[in-house]
């Protein structure tokens, strides 16, 4: 990695989270952030030379479906494990969340 550091200052990391850390913390987490950046550069020694770059790493996305109508669930159907359901109109009641 170009400018790598590994003694970076684990209090100023801190400091930015709002974190206060004992001198055992401090000393642990130094330890793991530069097994950590170890385990990175590892990674960056990879030769991904014939690895073509993945578009989608999660399968194929649904932008190639075709739209399709169904039918909606029915009022009673959406209504009936509601905890404070009124039927007719088709409401669900809900605590106020804005004080306004």
């Amino acid at each position: 990695m170009a400018g790598e550091r590994d003694d970076f200052e684990i209090a100023r990391v801190a400091a930015l989270a709002r974190l206060r850390l004992s001198p055992e913390e401090a000393s642990l987490y130094q330890d793991q952030l530069t097994g950590i950046l170890a385990y990175v550069r590892q990674i960056q020694d990879v030769d991904t030379a014939g690895v073509p770059p993945a578009a989608r790493v999660l399968g194929p996305s649904p932008e190639g479906r075709a739209d399709e109508v169904h039918p909606s669930l029915p009022a009673e159907a959406a209504l009936a494990n509601a905890p404070d359901a009124i039927a007719s109109p088709p409401l669900v009641r809900v605590p106020k969340v804005l004080d306004r």
